[in-house]
């Protein structure tokens, strides 16, 4: 599947459809014009952007997404490791931790992924 890219301001118009989904678009023009202070005609360009992407769909006015939240972050996030720290989650957990102490509860729920991980 194609790396979907986007800037800032998507991310943060795509994460308003990821919260609400399925949304219609007339209640995306009252979101974004709450969030974002966007205009009608802005919304509709920035979600036929997203939609063009491939991102989400806009079916008779409803909205939804063609990639969960969870997976287009798990995509960047592996493309990041892969390319910053050569695959490596080792080196990547390694590099984060050096600059910030985990809480007990972050390294309980670490060792539960990685346990799920392993089976």
């Amino acid at each position: 599947m194609a790396e979907i890219q986007l800037g800032a301001v998507e991310a943060r118009f795509a994460d308003i459809i990821w919260e609400r989904e399925p949304v219609t678009s007339a209640e995306l023009i009252k979101l974004a014009a709450a969030k974002l202070t966007w205009k009608r005609t802005t919304t509709y360009t920035v979600l036929h952007r997203l939609c063009d992407k491939g991102l989400f769909q806009n079916n008779n006015g409803i909205v939804t997404s063609l990639v969960s939240r969870q997976e287009f972050y798990a995509r960047h996030s592996k493309k990041y490791v892969d390319e910053t720290f050569a695959g490596s989650l080792p080196a990547f957990l390694a590099a984060f931790t050096s600059e910030k102490k985990l809480t007990y509860e972050e390294i309980t729920e670490i060792r539960e992924l990685i346990d799920k991980a392993g089976e």
